[in-house]
């Protein structure tokens, strides 16, 4: 095995909720702070099962229940006693998923919550005086609550609900971007994006003007002081960066980046889709302006998303999309906006999905971040120590597995990935292979395309070794014994 980057540079029961006004009895969830959780916790035990809070604590107590033998040491990866929590891993054990960089899969507590949301509680959240509408309204910021508290936000009322972390870094760079950016200046971001981080300052600067500036790491995939003092200065008006490449799985170094951004009075806008499955996050001590990220990523569902920003910052931003729910009031010729976060959230929200998202949270803390730290590091570690025997294949990135959050890249001599993704899936074996949305990384790698397995704390060693077998198989099949 040898490194590619190394070798080129190349809710109250009947309470009313309208529009401006909370439930009698309750905290204001939609132009004050965000109710307690307390509120709902104080129904009886049988009120208790359909109301917001009931899933996302249910699935706190599942998670450290459902497997009946948890690892005594969470680098003890000879087997899973998490995949048992996930029913399409229990129920296809003979799948090595190793994708989940692309999507994880889902907890059983997850899919409970959502079909528990339109089984007891379906309405449409914000607008009704009925009883399960407002329930479908306190899930709602039970969730960005709950949110908030995950990513150490200070105020849940800064937390934005969108579609997906796409959704939140368009809404920046289209709703903030403009107003900071002008002629001449200049926005900074990775070679290492996504392209869900690059296409929207792309067209930001384009609009206005402004020049786009790339940040290229080392040899080993770390961006250097040197290059970030060379490339932000005074025209910098935005950082923006990925927290952990989706790629090379290196994390970035975001506390720099954003202290010398903010010496120049710019902004840091950090894409955290892949830290958050995989890290603790903490946005106030990351010192960044924005935060995005999807829950699909983090054991939620899909279609559902997270921006977080610095007050001041989204009061002076306009709304990125207009429509219901967003405004305080509307007239033949005007319209007045709803203070943050319900400016940004125009139109009907997947209430069931959100509340799906608390559920996964509720997990992901049952479970422990350390826990799902020490086991990452483990898996990868294991992963690119028997890669490493294998002289054909050649891992992109730093050579240093701890250094690799989750993600493996890599390339088989003289195969196309595609190949050995189509041949590794007759194996049972799933990863991921093309260019990850990351076209100029590949491009400036010399590479048009690579193999990328992923892992989550639910896979173990077993998952590795069916990687590493099939991996001989591809050899195989093109080569011969």
């Amino acid at each position: 095995m040898s490194t590619v980057l190394e070798s080129t540079k190349a809710v109250p029961s009947g309470a009313a909720l309208k529009e401006g006004a909370a439930p009698q009895g309750n905290a204001s969830h939609r132009r004050g702070a965000a109710p307690q959780e307390t509120a709902v916790l104080q129904e009886d035990a049988a009120t208790l099962g359909k109301t917001a809070c009931a899933i996302a604590d249910a699935a706190a107590a599942a998670a450290g229940s459902s497997a009946t033998v948890r690892p005594t040491d969470p680098a003890d990866i000879a087997a899973s006693p998490f995949k048992r929590d996930f029913p399409l891993l229990a129920n296809h054990p003979e799948l090595a998923f190793l994708d989940s960089a692309a999507t994880a899969q889902r907890p059983k507590t997850v899919l409970d919550a959502q079909r528990r949301f339109y089984e007891d509680m379906n309405a449409n959240a914000l607008r009704g005086l009925y009883r399960l509408s407002v329930e479908a309204t306190e899930a709602i910021e039970v969730a960005r609550e709950r949110v908030a508290r995950f990513i150490g936000a200070p105020s849940a009322r800064d937390v934005v609900l969108v579609r997906n972390a796409s959704e939140a870094l368009n809404l920046v760079a289209k709703a903030f971007a403009p107003t900071v950016l002008g002629p001449g200046d200049e926005v900074c971001i990775t070679i290492m994006e996504h392209h869900s981080n690059l296409i929207p300052w792309q067209q930001a600067c384009q609009a206005a003007g402004a020049r786009l500036v790339y940040l290229y790491p080392d040899e080993q995939g770390v961006i250097q002081p040197e290059e970030m003092d060379a490339k932000i200065g005074p025209r910098t008006k935005i950082v923006a960066a990925a927290h952990v490449s989706n790629v090379l799985g290196i994390e970035n170094p975001i506390a720099e980046l954003g202290r010398r951004v903010h010496a120049h009075g710019g902004y840091l806008v950090v894409d955290g889709a892949q830290s958050v499955p995989h890290m603790k996050v903490d946005v106030q001590a990351l010192d960044c302006d924005f935060f995005a990220f999807s829950a699909h990523k983090a054991f939620g569902p899909f279609g559902m998303g997270v921006l977080w920003g610095k007050h001041e910052l989204l009061e002076a931003m306009p709304p990125f999309l207009t429509g219901g729910e967003m405004i305080d009031s509307v007239t033949e010729q005007d319209a007045q906006w709803a203070p943050v976060p319900e400016k940004f959230e125009a139109g009907t929200q997947d209430a069931a999905g959100i509340y799906a998202t608390a559920a996964a949270i509720a997990y992901m803390e049952a479970v422990g971040r350390d826990v799902i730290e020490r086991r990452e590091r483990a898996l990868v570690r294991d992963c690119m120590e028997k890669l490493a025997e294998l002289p054909y294949v050649h891992v992109i990135g730093h050579p240093d597995p701890d250094r690799h959050h989750g993600v493996i890249s890599f390339n088989v001599e003289g195969i196309h990935p595609h190949d050995v993704a189509s041949i590794l899936d007759m194996q049972n074996v799933a990863i991921r292979a093309g260019h990850h949305c990351a076209q100029p990384l590949l491009a400036w790698l010399g590479q048009e395309s690579c193999c990328r397995a992923s892992y989550a704390f639910y896979n173990d060693e077993a998952d590795t070794d069916a990687l590493v077998e099939g991996l001989k198989t591809v050899w195989r099949t093109f080569n011969g014994e």
